[in-house]
């Protein structure tokens, strides 16, 4: 391991980044609760400045990705499709089989200029997790409980609501609604033999009716799906512990664009539709295991700078304090600060591992009998 590597590694790095995280965060999440005052006055000025602070917290941690880690990623898509990412409103829908795909879907979003307008489809529980849950509750993320009678009315509003917003975005949706498992996978297939549907080898069967919603509250708006399917070479699974340690992975995105207007209007021909969306994401992937590579023109978009200018620009905010906390309470020699101080450490610690383990796929979202009978009624 060479000296940037043996660094990337070292927990305290790993606390630096948690550390300003955490106080960048909860100062951007204060500032999103004083821009209150302007949704009554200026709901689209409201509306841009959150996309802003919203920026200032979710590109955090695609510096992390792209530039701490230098992870790569190759775009395999038609050039003619490439030249309208970024101009226009899309509907992104990924595989869900890695910890850290939700963050390619965000380095993704930036690539183009959309991450700070980016939305996503996300289960309630994380409108309540502190900085990023809080942030999204304020740029106005669509969250379901995955309970199709109470999601019915209340994903359908939401999604009403972006109908006029102000900032180009991408709106990023994991149709499986929880990440592959090989345990999860069995009790899919399940569900596909019981409603007469083909099988799958490397998705789970996909949730329609939030899909379907999404398309129908959305037309005229958004002007196409991208259909993005994921992988890494050399048959990676990379972590966001990875990342953390600064280990570097190369993705491969298969990115095409199917218009709107090519999708079903009607809910059960726009499922039909999804599904044979996946059998034809099972056949890519399949043919990616096999040959190494995804159809279609290879491209790399650049890396843009804001990211990193970004998390040096917190970095110093929130840091020279800190030190000179550190400094001041180092010097007072007195056991009790100490001991504070070790106290803090420990629980700077665990935070650093929560964090991480939110991402794990072992930790993922349950997905038994109660979600195969539910699945068993899309």
């Amino acid at each position: 391991m060479d000296l940037a590597g043996l660094l990337k590694s070292q927990f305290l790095c790993h606390l630096v980044f948690c550390y300003v995280f955490i106080a960048s965060g909860l100062i951007i999440n204060t500032i999103q609760l004083f821009t209150l005052l302007l949704w009554p006055i200026n709901k689209q000025l409201f509306r841009k400045i959150n996309c802003r602070l919203s920026y200032c917290i979710s590109s955090q941690l695609v510096m992390l990705l792209e530039w701490w880690s230098g992870t790569e990623c190759t775009i395999f898509t038609d050039p003619r499709a490439y030249l309208k990412y970024g101009k226009e409103n899309a509907i992104v829908v990924l595989n869900h089989k890695f910890e850290i795909d939700f963050l390619c879907g965000w380095s993704l979003s930036e690539r183009f200029g959309l991450l700070g307008g980016s939305k996503v489809l996300a289960k309630k529980e994380l409108a309540y997790v502190p900085i990023i849950g809080w942030m999204w509750y304020f740029t106005e993320m669509v969250f379901c409980s995955r309970k199709w009678e109470q999601d019915r009315k209340t994903v359908a509003a939401s999604l009403q609501h972006l109908r006029d917003y102000p900032e180009k975005y991408f709106f990023l949706i994991h149709c499986e609604g929880t990440r592959f498992t090989e345990k999860k996978h069995e009790i899919s297939m399940q569900v596909a033999r019981a409603k007469g549907l083909p099988r799958l080898k490397h998705h789970l069967l996909p949730r329609t009716k939030g899909f379907a919603i999404t398309v129908r509250s959305l037309r005229n708006v958004v002007s196409a799906v991208y259909d993005c399917t994921l992988n890494f070479r050399n048959n990676e699974n990379p972590t966001l512990l990875g990342v953390l340690n600064g280990k570097k992975y190369h993705a491969d995105l298969y990115v095409r664009r199917i218009p709107l207007e090519d999708i079903p209007e009607d809910d059960d021909e726009c499922s039909a539709w999804l599904h044979k969306l996946y059998q034809e994401k099972d056949a890519f992937q399949e043919e990616y295991y096999r040959t190494g590579t995804f159809p279609e023109t290879p491209m790399v978009p650049p890396r843009r700078p804001w990211t990193l200018v970004n998390w040096l620009f917190w970095a110093s905010l929130v840091l020279y304090p800190f030190f000179q906390f550190l400094v001041s309470m180092i010097r007072s020699g007195s056991s009790l600060t100490l001991a504070s101080f070790i106290l803090v450490f420990f629980v700077a610690s665990v935070g650093v591992r929560w964090m991480i383990g939110v991402t794990e796929i072992d930790k993922g979202s349950a997905y038994g009998n109660s979600d195969s009978k539910q699945k068993l009624n899309d």
